[in-house]
């Protein structure tokens, strides 16, 4: 099967593997998903990686009673309750204590239990509860069995595994999560000039283009469906790149380690047994 590839100006309506933009924000669908993760709407891009990830799910028909998920490296993502809100059983994943990053569990982004998951109340408690499970897991060795689920994903988690090749291993080896014709989303960094030169090993690494058109070919040479779209947004805030400190209202590229970077977002529909 051969990867499809796009060169308009992506959509959020109709998402596909696509970069943030300052017009995806600008959309009635956009806008819903903020309301529903209950986040002030703003031009960020981790708010654009929530409700990406949403939109993808609810456009292939995933966010359903019945419908069964696991996620990875969640940290207090509210995604996982607006997904159980709709019904879905939910496993959410994430480092133990001791592994995680100190600045992740010292600013907040680190889950060690249930109750981190639905702090905003989007879901009923008891609803919750029962349709949500969570585990510790090491993104660079998956236990065998989580297995048998509809979709798995993984928000701005998998540049943090120790280097491109790790990431890239871990999005494929979370296929075996998922049941034939089952979806992965998974978003990370994109370098958004450079396709050689980059971050390529250490805390956080940055994808380029390259890195995902081959991950794309493998997974297409083995069956699976990917469609990419590269086309990078050419308005204001598309174009201002945000330094350290970072800001929290203009915040869609940033400076980082000598590269500029922007949010990406990896879809793979696996191929039918």
């Amino acid at each position: 099967m051969p990867v499809t590839h796009i060169t308009t100006p992506p959509t959020f309506s109709n998402p596909v593997s696509q970069a943030c933009s300052q017009a995806q924000f600008d959309t009635p669908e956009f806008q819903f998903w903020c309301r529903e993760v209950r986040e002030p709407f703003r031009y960020h891009r981790k708010l654009w990686e929530y409700c990406y990830l949403l939109q993808v799910l609810s456009h292939s028909g995933m966010m359903a009673p019945g419908r069964k998920g696991v996620g990875f490296g969640v940290g207090r993502e509210t995604s996982v309750a607006v997904l159980a809100a709709r019904g879905v059983q939910v496993t959410a994943t994430d480092l133990d204590m001791d592994s995680a990053q100190q600045e992740w569990v010292l600013t907040g982004q680190h889950a060690g239990s249930l109750a981190d998951l639905n702090e905003r109340w989007i879901c009923p408690p008891d609803t919750f509860s029962n349709l949500v499970d969570f585990r510790v897991q090491d993104m660079n060795n998956i236990s065998p069995d989580l297995s048998g689920y509809d979709f798995a994903w993984s928000l701005c988690a998998f540049e943090h595994l120790g280097s491109i090749e790790k990431g890239l291993a871990f999005v494929k080896n979370s296929l075996n999560c998922i049941k034939p014709g089952g979806l992965l989303v998974h978003t990370t960094e994109l370098n958004c000039f450079s396709n050689d030169e980059t971050l390529d090993n250490g805390p956080i690494v940055i994808f380029r283009r390259q890195d995902f058109e081959k991950l794309a070919s493998e997974l297409a040479a083995a069956g699976h469906e990917v469609t990419l779209n590269f086309t990078l947004g050419d308005d204001d805030l598309d174009r201002y790149v945000d330094v350290a400190p970072y800001t929290d209202r203009r915040h869609l590229r940033l400076s980082l380690g000598g590269q500029v970077t922007t949010s990406f977002g990896f879809v793979v529909r696996k191929a039918q047994a």
